[in-house]
């Protein structure tokens, strides 16, 4: 009988495989991986960067278009402030009977005209870095506390124009209703005028309309004097000092902010 020896495989060929070799065998897989895990996390990074440059030009762009409007609701404020004083001026011993052009200029600015103080922020940039988490793109932490900061501002803005709504609808409107000319008004906004652009081409010429107050012998100065002055005190000036200088504020922080970190002009 014949037998057969068979030889152990690992030592037939005489090559056995050194140690060394799957140690090689391994660093090469292991910086395979590892080069490919960089590449992959430098190009997400490239990604995110380009990202964050794209949102802060648009966003750098928002906040100087609302800086401008912001800017130009205060001055607009400011101009139905002293219309205001104007007409708590006037209703203490002037006529009404006869009124004046003037008079009629600064009721209109004064009281009549709201839309040119309300302020209403461009927010479409501001939303995007909130709602889909590219605020995290920015790793400024000032930058990211600002922006809460004008999220908040925004939102008592809106709040405080909601409560300006309902003093205004309880004490300016009745004002409105009870003494206005609207005779007045349809003459003075013939054509396709708004009463906006009415009154600036009425108080840039020497056209005098007439104008007569409503309900005179109803009129009663104190009472209109003291609503005219909370008005002015407690909507208009409360507004513009407390709440859109503070937007103000934070919106040139941020501006400051982008073009530091961004080169934005």
């Amino acid at each position: 009988m014949e037998v057969h020896h068979h030889a152990h495989p690992s030592t037939s060929s005489g090559h056995r495989k050194k140690w060394t070799h799957y140690f090689w065998e391994f660093l090469m897989l292991f910086l395979a991986v590892f080069c490919g895990f960089l590449a992959e996390y430098q190009l997400e990074h490239k990604i995110e960067k380009d990202r964050a440059k794209e949102l802060a030009k648009s966003f750098y762009q928002e906040l100087k278009e609302d800086s401008a409007t912001a800017v130009i609701k205060i001055k607009n404020r400011i101009k139905q402030e002293e219309a205001i004083t104007y007409l708590i001026a006037f209703f203490k011993d002037s006529s009404l009977t006869n009124v004046s052009k003037q008079f009629t200029i600064n009721f209109l600015y004064g009281i009549l005209s709201r839309s040119p103080s309300i302020f209403e922020p461009r927010v479409i940039i501001l939303e995007q870095l909130k709602n889909s988490r590219s605020l995290r793109y920015f790793k400024n932490a000032e930058f990211q506390k600002l922006v809460g900061d004008l999220t908040v501002t925004i939102k008592n803005i809106y709040d405080r124009q909601e409560l300006e709504s309902r003093q205004r609808a309880q004490y300016i409107d009745p004002l409105i209703i009870n003494h206005y000319d609207y005779d007045f008004d349809t003459r003075l906004k013939s054509g396709d005028n708004t009463i906006f652009t009415a009154v600036e081409k009425y108080e840039a010429n020497n056209e005098i309309v007439p104008y007569q107050i409503n309900g005179v012998d109803k009129l009663e100065r104190e009472k209109t004097i003291n609503v005219l002055s909370f008005y002015k005190a407690n909507v208009i000036s409360s507004t513009k000092l407390t709440f859109l200088q503070k937007y103000m504020e934070i919106n040139t922080k941020l501006l400051n902010e982008l073009r530091e970190e961004y080169y934005l002009e």
